[in-house]
């Protein structure tokens, strides 16, 4: 049996891949995972001590039927906060507003309008219905709703015995776009009341995008007839994706915290702060933190994704997974593991089909990916901060990788046409042994497709880098690769390698939050509110 791992969580789980090879799917990161589980009743909340922000004194209206909740009042060490918890679907378009002294609460699984099936409007399929809710009130084709987030808006889900997340089902959208000055952040009820530090992790669910996107790998139909569709397994009420569509629009995300998402359900089945399942390129993805998920910090599976401005924060599991068929273009990812903890800083694969088709294709430009050396290796089962398998095909550019006491790469040969790695202005601090192989591939198979010495590529980097991320002096003397905008018409055409230029480039300030492991400039800690 294959070793199941990503995202499973009352009707949403999704395959991801494994480390120990091509044919197995992902494992959840170290093995001793500590995450802090909920309790079926809620924990006393704590009495605030220097709070400035007062509840308001009732929730907004919202149009989807039933309407908010009122929760009543909840405390925490910014003050107190008036509860609106939003219904198990939301039907109708809806918009969740900034209101002061207001929190957002989700009390298990919500969902986001109802799936017309693998292509709108038609509805044929019995699985086409995501929930309950939509079946008895024979909501089977898509509802076209749109939940809209304002700027600023803070959303957490329940620490309670069934877990909390947000699913956007096919033929509906989410449109959560914060500011630079007002994110929007979604988290755990820990947060809010005060009980995290940074080693929390785990104590909800995450958001959940699917989508139309062609993907491999099918629970459904099949490659070879276009009508590949998988399933968000383990729930009687399906959560499904995929499609023919890689343009597809499931909404847009800018400008968003995710923090303490990655619920375990059960052994080895936990979410991510994001995961993005058939989406398109359609989908507006830009300026995104995930801070302390228990499993990845944000996972693909299939579709076409263009995504600038990603920080992912002690990631248990990998900081970025890539699966089934993605045609993904990533540029300005900045990729950060606490010492110690997570697994690999990126993990491409095809879930070992090699023969399904598309091939996963994945280009990430302008990165910066930091494990701390410790006195051990920080990669779990995946072995090397970067693990390429499968029929994945990878292309690096402008990249800085300061991993020094971990391999760096592992490439995994399975299949006619194994994985394939191509790299470019790419430079690597690793420990001695740098390159592993595995399958069909040796360390030295590894080493060339790297190419150090050519391509402006090293792997006996001496690294410079400053609070934690920033370019120092080395880096800012790697001549960049000048031709980003061949391998996507997508990115911007920078001139440097790595995430962040030098001091003067502060992209990833104001929106953020700091923790031990990345301190962004903000005004406030991730284990914090912010209360304007």
């Amino acid at each position: 049996m294959k070793t199941i791992h990503g995202m499973l969580l009352l009707g949403c789980s999704a395959l991801a891949l494994a480390g120990c090879g091509a044919d197995d799917v992902a494992s959840p990161g170290a093995g001793s995972i500590v995450i802090n589980n909920p309790t079926p009743t809620p924990t006393p909340t704590p009495t605030p001590t220097s709070g400035t922000v007062t509840a308001a004194a009732s929730c907004p209206s919202f149009n989807a039927t039933g309407g908010l909740t009122d929760s009543g009042i909840i405390s925490g060490p910014e003050g107190t906060w008036r509860v609106c918890t939003l219904p198990a679907l939301v039907d109708v378009s809806s918009s969740l507003p900034k209101v002061a002294g207001v929190l957002y609460r989700l009390n298990g699984r919500v969902d986001v309008g109802c799936d017309g099936g693998f292509a709108a409007p038609t509805s044929a399929k019995p699985f086409a219905t995501t929930t309950a809710s939509c079946a008895s009130r024979s909501l089977t084709a898509d509802t076209n709703v749109t939940l809209t987030i304002d700027p600023g808006v803070i959303v957490y889900g329940e620490n309670g015995a069934e877990p909390a997340w947000l699913a956007v089902n096919r033929g509906n959208k989410i449109n959560a776009v914060g500011t630079a000055a007002a994110p929007i952040i979604f988290t755990s009820r820990s947060n809010v009341v005060g009980l995290n530090d940074d080693s929390s992790q785990g104590q909800w669910g995450g958001v959940v995008l699917l989508g139309r996107g062609v993907v491999t790998d099918c629970n459904y139909g099949s490659t070879a007839a276009a009508t590949c569709e998988r399933d968000t397994e383990g729930s009687v009420n399906k959560a499904v994706f995929g499609g023919a569509d890689n343009t597809y629009n499931a909404g847009s995300m800018k400008y968003v915290q995710i923090r303490y998402s990655g619920f375990v359900l059960s052994n080895g089945k936990e979410l991510q702060s994001l995961t993005a399942e058939g989406v398109g390129t359609g989908t507006t993805l830009e300026y995104f933190q995930s801070v302390n998920s228990s499993d990845d910090g944000a996972e693909f599976f299939g579709g076409a994704v263009n995504f600038k401005h990603y920080i992912s924060v002690n990631a248990d599991d990998d900081s970025l997974d890539v699966d089934t068929g993605l045609q993904g273009n990533f540029q300005y990812v900045l990729l950060l593991q606490r010492s110690g903890g997570g697994d690999a800083m990126v993990e491409a694969d095809s879930n070992g089909l090699e023969t399904d088709t598309p091939r996963q294709k994945t280009v990430i430009a302008n990165f910066t990916m930091v494990q701390p050396a410790v006195s051990s290796n920080n990669e779990a089962n995946d072995l090397a901060s970067l693990l390429i398998r499968g029929n994945a095909d990878v292309t690096l550019a402008n990249g800085v990788i300061n991993t020094p006491n971990n391999e760096c790469l592992r490439l995994n040969g399975t299949g006619t046409v194994p994985a394939t790695l191509k790299a470019y202005s790419v430079v690597m601090s690793c420990n001695s042994a740098k390159y592993l192989g595995s399958g069909s591939y040796t360390a030295t198979n590894t080493q060339s497709q790297f190419g150090s010495g050519s391509n402006n590529n090293n792997d006996a980097f001496t690294s410079t880098l400053t609070s934690t991320f920033i370019n120092g002096t080395n880096e800012s003397g790697v001549t960049a690769y000048t031709g980003l905008t061949t391998l996507s018409s997508y990115f911007d055409a920078a001139t440097y390698i790595g995430a962040v230029k030098n001091a003067a480039d502060t992209w990833y300030k104001g929106w953020t939050c700091n923790n031990a492991t990345g301190a962004f400039g903000s005004t406030y800690s991730c284990t914090a509110l912010p209360t304007t």
